[in-house]
């Protein structure tokens, strides 16, 4: 990944902590160099690191190195983790000028060191001789060198360089320092030593450079490691991985591991290292997260980085010749994928990252996993309980009101009633009077 750019800080004023000179920051003097490590207090994985940060500190204060060590809480200063794009805990960056590149390699001690030292140096490092050549061709596995002068694939392959030398070294040369034994049909070029052999690098036949770059920085065969597992998805490739258990010494997961190293190197010829990647790795852990089902060792799986499917044996792999069939009928259609990119598979990602989370927090530290999901539970419970309350009194006096409605309405209606009956009351007794004179009158005539 290319650096990013970020804005000066004086993080010495910030309390990062550096191992090496107490000089100024980066905020002071935009040459320094600074492997960074942004941390979170309540970090497992953070406090895993610790030692093997420590240890990165004093060897880069040893070697005498350009580039300073520190580290910083990231949640103390979070306006500027989020200007340096951290989301995850722990992050490592190397801060050179006025870019930050991303270190995602595996957390040794040497490895960071390796990684500090690549980036911190000469995007485009030169061999004048053919001496120089061979020494750095014997201490890298991966050796990408350009060939030729000033052109404007020179420009691309330091555009390249660039983007990606926080994964690989780059070098140039001229042509008198090429060994005889490398054809180049056209001048400039570009190549890739590994495997024992070397590959020239065709824009018609291998598209943009950027793509071929990012897919030849492995070897054929590979340890794989939750990293480069993690990196290998973004070459479009078809992984074949052997899974097994390193501390179990049997027969059966030494053949399993060996079957795929023969496929990788007696049939590159047909499974071109464009299109397949082989290795094997050590332990469920990482292949289970990435597939979000468990296996079980020793096992093949074949992971398609194009589609993010994956594909299973349909039976228990015991010879070369399996192996051979199980990529067979891949390629023919005859296994069906599982997963896949699809919104369902998405779904299912979220609800496993959120799964495993809160059970990783839990298993590291149950009281504050108590609390962090405790907590926010607690405060939705007792929300829940005050509107379910509130509704309820709501209710109960609307209810209240509809009774004592209810209540006037009839108590209006007695008392029409009642002045009704006394209406007629009245009427009956004023009846009586009036016929009362009648019947005196009449007897009198009488």
């Amino acid at each position: 990944m290319s650096g990013d750019k970020f804005k000066s800080y004086d993080m010495e004023g910030l309390r990062t902590i550096y191992y090496g000179s107490s000089t100024g920051g980066p905020g002071q003097d935009p040459s320094h160099l600074v492997a960074e490590k942004f941390y979170a207090p309540w970090c497992a994985h953070c406090r895993r690191l610790e030692p093997v940060w420590n240890e990165v500190g004093l060897e880069m204060r040893k070697l005498q190195s350009p580039v300073k060590v520190g580290k910083m809480d990231a949640t103390s200063y979070t306006s500027i983790a989020s200007e340096f794009g951290v989301r995850g805990y722990p992050t490592i960056k190397l801060l050179k000028n006025d870019l930050a590149y991303n270190y995602r390699g595996p957390r040794t001690k040497d490895d960071i060191i390796e990684f500090a030292h690549r980036v911190s140096g000469a995007l485009i490092r030169p061999l004048p001789s053919q001496q120089m050549f061979e020494h750095v061709k014997k201490r890298h596995r991966v050796l990408f060198l350009y060939v030729g002068g000033e052109s404007p694939l020179k420009e691309k392959y330091i555009e390249v360089a660039s983007e990606l030398i926080v994964y690989t070294y780059f070098f140039s040369a001229s042509e008198e320092v090429i060994p005889e034994y490398v054809t180049l049909n056209e001048m400039p070029a570009v190549l890739v030593f590994k495997d024992e052999t070397y590959f020239v690098y065709d824009e018609y036949e291998d598209g943009d450079l950027k793509s071929w770059v990012n897919r030849e920085r492995f070897q054929s065969y590979l340890t794989v490691d939750g990293f480069t597992l993690y990196e290998l998805t973004d070459t479009g490739k078809l992984i074949i991985i052997a899974v097994i258990d390193g501390k179990n010494a049997t027969i059966e997961h030494t053949r399993m591991k060996e079957f795929v190293q023969e496929v990788a190197k007696d049939y590159r010829n047909r499974f071109h290292r464009r299109d397949f990647q082989f290795g094997h790795i050590d332990g469920t852990d990482y292949v289970n997260n990435m597939l979000m089902e468990e296996l079980n060792v020793p096992t093949v799986v074949i992971i398609n980085t194009s589609n993010h499917q994956y594909y299973l044996p349909t039976r228990h792999i015991e010879t070369l010749e399996d192996v051979m069939q199980f990529i067979n009928d891949i390629l023919d259609g005859t296994i069906e994928g599982r997963g896949g990119d699809g919104i369902l598979q998405r779904l299912k990602r979220i609800f496993y990252d959120i799964r495993t989370t809160v059970v990783s927090v839990f298993r590291s530290s149950p009281f504050l996993g108590c609390f962090l999901f405790g907590l926010p539970l607690g405060v939705i419970s007792i929300m829940c309980y005050g509107i379910y309350t509130a509704d309820t009194d709501v209710a109960y006096t609307e209810e209240r009101i509809e009774v004592s409605k209810t209540e006037i309405e009839t108590r209006d209606e007695n008392n029409e009633e009642e002045k009704k009956e006394e209406n007629n009351e009245n009427s009956l007794v004023l009846s009586d009077a009036e016929q009362e004179p009648k019947d005196i009158m009449e007897k009198k005539n009488d």
